[in-house]
């Protein structure tokens, strides 16, 4: 563990290779945690947490092809975003491992520690660098200083990926007082605007806050969360993303959400199943029908006599017309008032 946490200063620069391919983004549905896989136009990957169970990575990674991994990345020790890293590298043994640099206190922490040493994985502490996954730029948002080390959360990296114009953005399970690091070391123009963001900490309430959410300006906001007893994502959450105009989505109701970026960095959002509810558009209540002035439809005439009639200017009366009265008809003939 040591060594995986003393090999601070490498930088990764994975070669260029020329491809006309897509940069794809999958906000991996894991249930209540985080994984998401980066795979650039030349087929270079990078796996940004794992998720809680080994089992449904494991499962993940084989249903959407990943034939090898590059780089896998911890936002931070926890169990629900690390667990997955362990099949990961058991199966793909990729070349190194970016942490935070502060041993988690768990088994499982642990079993990825052995998983990555077998693996001949190299460990890679965060700290102010760019990754070149292909030609996608990965930019590090190290833990800020002074921050307690023994608060995980406090501690996640951030990673700001750029391909084109295109830029998204995931900060783990960040609280605010790590936000709040972060807004004054980096100006608003490098934090946004982005086109995706991945919601901190599945929309929990210590997580994305307004002065946060104003500087990184998401269009786009993807909350990686399952079945919970944290009430994740939270009102709160949600209203702040409406609030800044982001549509919201959600893998426990949309399932994997996949972004694919064009060269350039056009892009198009899909998603697993399910119809994306967009969070900026508040309900949009029933547009009410145009008020005019009533309309009352006339009682048919009805005239007693035939001077009733006469005077007004309906005789003679037919049979069949309005007002038409049997008893102005004195020879039954069908033609009253004559």
């Amino acid at each position: 563990m040591r060594r995986l946490l003393a090999l601070a200063a490498l930088s990764l620069g994975l070669a260029l290779a020329q491809s006309s391919g897509a940069l794809s983004i999958r906000f991996l549905d894991v249930g209540q945690g985080d994984a998401v896989l980066v795979t650039s136009p030349e087929g270079k990957s990078l796996l940004y947490d794992g998720g809680r169970s080994e089992p449904v990575l494991q499962a993940l990674l084989r249903q959407y092809g990943v034939k090898s991994l590059d780089l896998v990345a911890a936002s931070h020790a926890d169990a629900d975003h690390i667990t997955g890293l362990i099949p990961a590298i058991n199966l793909y043994k990729p070349r190194f491992f970016l942490n935070n640099g502060i041993a988690g206190t768990t088994q499982t922490w642990g079993k990825l520690v052995t998983a990555a040493q077998k693996a001949g994985t190299q460990g890679l502490v965060a700290r102010d660098q760019v990754i070149n996954l292909g030609s996608v730029k990965i930019t590090v948002l190290p833990p800020p200083p002074g921050l307690p080390k023994n608060e995980q959360n406090l501690n996640s990296i951030g990673l700001l990926v750029q391909y084109g114009s295109f830029r998204a953005l995931m900060t783990g399970d960040s609280e605010t007082a790590e936000t709040a690091a972060w807004l004054k070391k980096y100006p608003a123009s490098f934090l946004g605007p982005v086109d995706v963001y991945k919601s901190i900490h599945h929309g929990a309430k210590n997580g994305d806050n307004l002065a946060w959410l104003n500087a990184v300006r998401p269009r786009n906001v993807v909350v990686s969360v399952g079945p919970n007893n944290y009430g994740h994502p939270t009102a709160e959450a949600l209203a702040l993303y409406r609030q800044v105009g982001a549509t919201t989505y959600r893998t426990d109701q949309q399932g994997t959400v996949t972004v694919v970026v064009q060269p350039g960095g056009r892009f198009a959002i899909t998603t697993e199943r399910g119809t994306p509810v967009p969070a900026n558009r508040a309900t949009t209540p029933a547009t009410p029908a145009p008020v005019g002035p009533s309309v009352t439809t006339p009682a048919p005439p009805s005239y007693r006599t035939c001077a009733e009639a006469r005077a007004a200017g309906a005789a003679p009366l037919r049979r069949g017309q309005p007002g038409y009265n049997p008893a102005t008809d004195r020879d039954g003939d069908g033609v009253a008032c004559e």
